[in-house]
This record gives C-alpha cells, sequence and structure tokens, in this order.
C-alpha cells in the first residue's frame, strides 16, 4: 500500500497571489496544490476527531444522483448533459484535501464535515470540477468525511498524521458499506478519486475489491488520479492497458515537460503512469489533437486540444497547455489540474467502459 506519508507533490495556497493568479484562469478544483512552498505546520498531539458521519443523513454526502449539487454541473456552452438519471451504472467519487487551513469549527487533525467553509471549497472546487466528469458515466456518489488537514502530508508528527488518516479512511470505508447496502442495489460501479482521496481509494480497493469475489465482478473501473501507484500495492487488480478494459484501474499526476519534482528519485520509474490521451502505459507521445478538450474556471465551454502528454522519466509530462493567456504564467506541477486538463477524454472513456462492461456481462 502507498504510504500515506509520501511527499511526492509541493503544495501552494491557492490565496498567494502569483499562484491564485493562475488558478483564476485554469483554475480548478480548490483542494489541489501546486508550486513550492512551506506548508501549514501542525504538531500537536492527535487528541480527538470530530463527530462520526451519520451516511444516512444525505448532508453528510457531497453528491447524491437525486440531489441538486455541484456534480450535475456540464460546462454551460458545450452541449452536454447531465445523464445521472438514465445511467446504469454507479460511480463513487472520493473527493481530495479540502481542508487547506484550520477553522473555528476544524481546528485539529481531521475536519468536521459539518463545517460550510470547508464543505463549500469541496463543492465550488473538486465536485465541480472533477466529479462532474463522471455525471455522462453514472449516477454520483460523493461522501463528505472527516479528511486529514493538509499538514497531516509534511508533519513530523507521523503518528498523529497516520491516525488522522485512519480516521478518515474509516469514514470512506463506513460510507462505501453505506452505499453498497442502501443505494447500490447490485448495479456495476466506478470508484474514482484525487490526492487524498487516492489514498484511500487505494484503501479501499485493497479491502473490498483486491480479489475475485462478487463483489469485484461488479467494479467497472477504478481512477486513482492525483498520487502514485505501485503494481506492488495490489495483488489481483491490474492497470488498465487501453481505453476498453474493465475491472482495472487508470492513474497520472501531472507535470511539466523538463520538470523533476523535489523529492524526485527512482522509485518513481517504478510507479505504474496512464497516459489519458491514449489510455497506455507506454511512452508513445500523445499530441494534443488528441485532446478532446479541457475546462477553465469559468466552466463554460470546453477548450478543444488544450494539451499533449507523454508518460516520461516515470511521471506524466505535458507541454504548455494552450488557453488563453497562457504566455504569463509558468508552471511545472499541475497536480491541481490533473482532471481539468482531460476532462472530455475521461468523461468520455468513462461512458466507454460502463458501455462495454454492461455489453460484455449481456452478452454472457
Amino acid at each position: 500500500m502507498i504510504s500515506i506519508m509520501q511527499r511526492n507533490y509541493i503544495c501552494k495556497p491557492l490565496f498567494m497571489n502569483t499562484y491564485s493568479k493562475f488558478v483564476a484562469i485554469v483554475g480548478i478544483s480548490l483542494s489541489g496544490c501546486m508550486g513550492k512552498y512551506s506548508p501549514p505546520v501542525y504538531t500537536a498531539p492527535f487528541k480527538s476527531a470530530p463527530a462520526v458521519p451519520d451516511y444516512s443523513v444525505e448532508s453528510s454526502w457531497a453528491a447524491l444522483p437525486w440531489k441538486r449539487d455541484n456534480a450535475d454541473q456540464v460546462p454551460s456552452s458545450s452541449g452536454m448533459k447531465d445523464m445521472q438519471e438514465s445511467s446504469t451504472a454507479d460511480v463513487f467519487f472520493i473527493h481530495p484535501t479540502s481542508y487547506l487551513k484550520q477553522t473555528e469549527r476544524s481546528n485539529g487533525w481531521n475536519a468536521d464535515i459539518q463545517d460550510e467553509e470547508i464543505n463549500s471549497r469541496t463543492d465550488e472546487g473538486t465536485i465541480q470540477y472533477q466529479a462532474s466528469v463522471f455525471n455522462g458515466a453514472g449516477k454520483i456518489y460523493a461522501p463528505r468525511y472527516r479528511q486529514a488537514f493538509i499538514a497531516s502530508y509534511y508533519t513530523i508528527e507521523k503518528e498523529s498524521a497516520k491516525q488522522a488518516f485512519d480516521t478518515a479512511y474509516s469514514d470512506v470505508r463506513s460510507s462505501f458499506e453505506y452505499y453498497l447496502s442502501n443505494y447500490n442495489h447490485g448495479r456495476p460501479f466506478i470508484i474514482a478519486a484525487h490526492s487524498q482521496g487516492t489514498t484511500h481509494a487505494i484503501r479501499l480497493l485493497q479491502e473490498f475489491l483486491d480479489n475475485e469475489n462478487s463483489l469485484s465482478e461488479k467494479m467497472i473501473a477504478a481512477y486513482l488520479i492525483g498520487m502514485d501507484v505501485y503494481d506492488t500495492v495490489f495483488t489481483v487488480l491490474k492497470p488498465c492497458h487501453d481505453a476498453s478494459d474493465n475491472g482495472c484501474y487508470v492513474t497520472w499526476r501531472t507535470y511539466a515537460k523538463g520538470y523533476y519534482p523535489e523529492g524526485y528519485k527512482k522509485p518513481y520509474l517504478d510507479a505504474v503512469y496512464t497516459n489519458p490521451l491514449t489510455w497506455q502505459t507506454d511512452s508513445m507521445y500523445a499530441g494534443r489533437e488528441l485532446n478532446s478538450g479541457g475546462v477553465l474556471k469559468q466552466f463554460n465551454k470546453v477548450i478543444k486540444n488544450l494539451c499533449d502528454a507523454q508518460v516520461e522519466d516515470g511521471v506524466l509530462r505535458i507541454n504548455e497547455p494552450h488557453f488563453k493567456g497562457r504566455m504569463f504564467y509558468n508552471f511545472k506541477n499541475y497536480h491541481i489540474v490533473d482532471y481539468n486538463l482531460f476532462y472530455m477524454n475521461i468523461r468520455e472513456n468513462a461512458r466507454d467502459r460502463v458501455r462495454l462492461f454492461i455489453g460484455r456481462k449481456t452478452d454472457k
């Protein structure tokens, strides 16, 4: 299993001037990180966590298919539609870190799921710009959970951080069990996540789906985005080798061409990386003409041919994205835009994998 204490990306607070300008244009989920900075310092010992969520209560979910929420959104001028009502599959989406600074209500290692400031950041960021990718493929279920504070990835208080991540995962696990018992009704499903969400998704897959059982047979695919995933973390689950595979996972983190993240070393070369323009795990270059479109901050249109992609030196690399005003920005770590750069490719791929999965089950 991937260590929860990995330091492979360096995050910059989105409220800092230079970087917030980039977010204002490319602006993707408010939960991501970009650039190099001094991370928030938090070294208090772990004492207690906020109240355990009750997943029978709708407010414990950031997205439910019958609820009006930001997972229902599509770029306004794109002509796309939210297809959840007619979908024959589900998507269980685990959002990334939106607990970026402590608040009056959330001032420990874990966020309170009733914290309106954090929930707003989650809903207006990752739920709209990431979870909505999947509303053309399935009904979206996205739990709120007592996410670990962003400082948990950096603190020297490793035991406290471990407890914070364990607390967060216990909620993800409980919400998944509630989903299976009350919402799934035997339907095939996708697991999707980003960043901290992927940290928890890996544990969820290991516990529930990394074996040959009746539940694993219902998994269409897993989108494990924003963390390094090594092929040693699973026993049975394998990477998807093309756009049509089922019962497998895809994964990437995005960096600029020629950029080496702080702490880069050989283990990166052992990580699994998927090119979201070809859905292959090889190092073949994919030009931006293969990019069906990404979305920017305004979320009002799809920008076709936004960027290229290539798996190289153990990471996913892109050249400078093509959008108006790009010449004023020079960024190397595109972690925050892992989904948005490839929005349409992911959307189309999820829809196709669902269609193929159901077709294969029907043919049996």
